[in-house]
């Protein structure tokens, strides 16, 4: 089997699996190592495909809707949806990078969000879920109208995230670590950003 037809094989058992796949797993089937098949997902997403990995494995984010649910065997629809809430922090220069790095990954921000110790919850509604949504509101901030929420707390704020599946939300938390942008929460704050 060529690479190619390898990375054909993988982008189809990806679209047909109800629940995510591992990398390991995907290495015992085509009896390969575990690093040929993180280099196979490279180059598939090199070429637009839209595999998004997780702590359980690999899945094609347009699969979404025939994942399973924890334990359960009903499939779950567009219709359904999961929501967490995440404290953020980066400079106004990685705004577009953070809201694209959400949608791009299958979430919708609902709202953005500060905690002010005089104030307390200060809160604005986005309605974010694709690259176009990103570009409106870089856009209408650019025009100096107004600054950022954000920029009342030192940077931090929060967004109430929602997505198709638990797992879609724990990608979005990895990544948002990875590229520094998820905050920890203080004993003070009101919020309880684990899984709702």
């Amino acid at each position: 089997m060529t690479g190619e037809e390898r990375r054909t094989e993988i982008v189809r058992i990806l679209s047909d699996a109800t629940e995510p796949v591992s990398g390991t797993q995907l290495a015992e089937h085509f009896d390969v190592s575990r690093q040929v098949i993180v280099q196979d997902i490279a180059l598939l997403r090199a070429k637009n495909t839209d595999i998004i990995s997780g702590k359980k494995g690999y899945l094609v984010k347009n699969n979404t809707d025939k994942l399973k649910v924890g334990g359960d065997d009903n499939n779950f629809s567009e219709a359904r949806q999961f929501s967490r809430i995440f404290k953020v922090i980066h400079d106004d220069k990685d705004v577009e990078k953070e809201l694209t790095l959400i949608v791009d990954l299958g979430g919708r921000i609902q709202d953005v969000f500060v905690y002010h110790k005089i104030y307390g919850v200060i809160r604005g509604e986005l309605n974010i879920g694709s690259r176009e949504d990103v570009a409106n509101y870089m856009k209408n901030l650019n025009s100096g109208k107004s600054s950022m929420l954000k920029n009342v707390t030192s940077g931090f704020h929060y967004h109430t995230v929602t997505a198709v599946s638990e797992l879609m939300l724990d990608v979005i938390q990895e990544k948002l670590a990875e590229y520094g942008f998820l905050a920890k929460l203080q004993e003070y704050e009101p919020v309880d950003f684990s899984r709702q």
